[in-house]
């Protein structure tokens, strides 16, 4: 029998450690009980939440509705030549997918080493890092379909993926839970160094052959060196997306600051990194209040204790106002708010 418990102190269930409340609180163990869950119209017409790890949201105040935490467990895999289908739980761990992954020698996500999140969140987002993408390697997913109370599975054409984007965050938000992903990953690994870090990383510890652990525990390290640990300061990892623009953008950009840092975005569009347009408009380690961003990482807004969403809110404001006077460029927020 499900337990909707209310006024649930939410603290412990999102990574910015913001202590903003739940009317309804329910987690989520099986599919079947989302069936259960549904079949009580009461829940059909209240607003709703879906979390997992909590990692990729900021609440500006409390939630008004139904918070419905998964927590879907299980992984399983199957080999087919060189080829490895990996099936998990949208309640599992994001990383502690990677790590059962590169412990079996199964490459293809090792760059996405010590993401936060959970598997269930990782197609919304279409996670990536260090030139890795969730799409790169993603099959399917199996997702509830509220409305009918039935499964549906959503194949990579379905998902419509872009830069941190997906169908989910879009037309069918708020539509489908998602309750497991299936990976396509590789007994031949394919390593990816290209970023700089990787590749200083590496030739400091004196490997010239990476395997898919030492890609692992070299991003693992470059991420534990920038980004903060969530246990011991509130945050929400990366809280900007680099932004997307045109070359002609990109070329006005350059000529006033022929130092911006780059990266081809494909389809004619250059990617900037956010960080470095942060840092460089004076915000890096910048506290304010009882918020501030990170001083390891511009793009990372941080929680220094006691800080309300709304606070954190309106600092990430300033930022991009700050960014957009300077250099003529719009930040977009990667971190989802619920207001």
């Amino acid at each position: 029998m499900l337990q909707i418990q209310e006024n649930v102190s939410l603290k412990n269930f999102n990574t910015f450690g913001i202590d903003a409340a739940a009317r309804y609180f329910v987690e989520i163990a099986h599919e079947n009980e989302l069936v259960e869950l549904f079949a009580d119209p009461q829940w059909q017409q209240t607003e709703r939440l879906v979390i997992g790890g909590g990692s990729n949201l900021l609440l500006v105040n409390d939630f008004k509705g139904l918070v419905i935490r998964m927590n879907i467990r299980g992984i399983e895999h199957r080999i087919s030549h060189n080829d490895v289908f990996v099936e998990a739980g949208g309640g599992e761990v994001w990383n502690d997918l990677v790590n059962y992954c590169v412990a079996r020698d199964y490459a293809g996500i090792e760059n996405l080493s010590l993401i936060p999140g959970s598997v269930g969140a990782s197609p919304i987002q279409n996670i990536g890092a260090y030139g890795v993408e969730l799409k790169d390697v993603f099959i399917s997913c199996r997702a509830f379909e509220i409305a009918t109370s039935t499964i549906k599975t959503f194949n990579k054409d379905d998902c419509q993926f872009g830069y941190r984007e997906s169908v989910f965050k879009n037309e069918l938000k708020g539509r489908y839970i998602i309750t497991s992903v299936k990976f396509q990953l590789s007994l031949l690994p394919n390593i990816n160094t290209k970023y700089g870090a990787i590749e200083q990383e590496l030739a400091n510890r004196g490997i010239t052959s990476p395997t898919i652990k030492d890609v692992s525990q070299v991003v693992s390290h470059i991420r534990v060196s920038k980004l903060p640990d969530p246990s011991t300061i509130g945050n929400a990892g990366s809280f900007f997306k680099n932004p997307l623009i045109s070359i002609a953008e990109f070329n006005k950009v350059h000529e006033q600051f022929p130092d911006v840092v780059n990266y081809p975005g494909g389809d004619g569009l250059v990617k900037l990194a956010a960080g470095w347009l942060i840092e460089q408009c004076g915000w890096k380690g910048k506290v304010v209040g009882n918020t501030g961003t990170w001083k390891n990482q511009a793009l990372v807004l941080v929680n220094h204790g006691g800080a309300t969403g709304a606070e954190v809110y309106a600092f990430s404001s300033q930022i991009i106002d700050s960014v957009y006077t300077k250099f003529g460029v719009m930040l977009q927020r990667e971190v989802n708010i619920i207001s």
